[in-house]
């Protein structure tokens, strides 16, 4: 049962776009849906089922919200220290398994198929946030977040000795580096017309914007946007972009960063937890899911999401249970 947060103050404009593109319009309340993890991530809205999957690292499992129902329950334990989640072209989910070193897809029967597992003869670092581009190749951040420690995946050494952004081919499977330079490349998202590829970067706490060119050759890399200096608690996560070509932006301990085309703030969403990651959904893709440490949060926005990639829906038949 979702639990209703009363929060009048829960926009902050910072902007008059933020007020004008009609981004504070939407519920003036959070609704908390479930409360029962350690470090939520990775949400990943599922049309064909009305249901959202999302990552509970340290205890090492993705869990189910059923929208008709209300009811969570467990999709898979133990999962590889999961992070990010997305969907592939034909609808098979993606997963980033920081335990385990690797990203992986999962079939229509259930099977857990590898994806991407080395950078030439060295094993990942632990794999974090994934994205497919329209041909089907899975675009990935590798960051050392996951073998830091034995919290959020298991501890171990960095065999590439660098933190960077890869790109899976669907067929082959070869893992081709695109973008180095990172202290900590965390979210990424391409633009609409796939264009461009937006990464975050948690370390350094800005984002870093690349021209995408037909061969996936990225350029440029300079910076789009940067965390406030006068907001100290916010760091960078995942990103995502709505249909008026705003970018939301997990901010940690300072909410849900908005940012106009043009990279300026322009307002933000308070939230009671550190936010680790959002994504939108819904039946209308106006369903804005929060993930923050403990939580999973939702607000219906007046704001809609980019446009969902239409996919087979295949697999991931499970309801929610519990």
């Amino acid at each position: 049962m979702s639990s209703p947060i009363a929060d009048p103050d829960l926009y902050e404009i910072l902007d008059d776009r933020f007020r004008t593109g009609r981004c504070a319009n939407g519920d003036m309340r959070l609704e908390r849906l479930h409360d029962d993890c350690r470090w939520a991530e990775g949400p990943l809205w599922l049309p064909a089922w009305r249901q959202l999957v999302w990552s509970d690292i340290p205890n090492d499992r993705i869990l189910r919200w059923d929208e008709l129902t209300g009811r969570v329950g467990p999709f898979r334990t133990p999962a590889g220290h999961p992070n990010g989640n997305t969907l592939d072209r034909e609808g098979r989910l993606i997963t980033c398994e920081q335990g385990n070193r690797r990203v992986s897809r999962t079939e229509p029967d259930g099977t857990v198929t590898p994806l991407a597992t080395h950078y030439g003869n060295h094993r990942l670092n632990s794999p974090n946030d994934a994205v497919v581009r329209s041909d089907g190749s899975v675009w990935f951040s590798d960051p050392d977040f996951g073998i830091t420690s034995d919290y959020e995946g298991v501890r171990g050494e960095s065999e590439i000795g660098a933190r960077n952004v890869y790109r899976a081919d669907p067929v082959t499977g070869a893992v081709r580096l695109v973008a180095d330079g990172f202290g900590g490349p965390n979210g990424l998202v391409f633009s609409p017309d796939e264009c461009r590829l937006y990464v975050s970067d948690t370390r350094e706490n800005h984002i870093r914007v690349f021209e995408v060119h037909e061969d996936g050759t990225l350029s440029d890399g300079k910076v789009f946007a940067e965390a406030p200096a006068d907001r100290p608690r916010a760091r960078f996560d995942n990103i995502r972009f709505d249909d008026g070509g705003r970018l939301w932006v997990a901010a940690m301990e300072d909410g849900v960063h908005c940012y106009a085309p043009e990279g300026d703030l322009i307002g933000r969403i308070r939230v009671p937890e550190p936010v680790s990651n959002i994504a939108f959904g819904g039946p209308r893709n106006n369903r804005l899911f929060i993930t923050a440490t403990t939580s999973l949060y939702a607000l219906v926005m007046s704001v809609t999401g980019l446009p969902r990639v239409r996919t087979a829906t295949r697999g991931l038949r499970q309801s929610a249970t519990g």
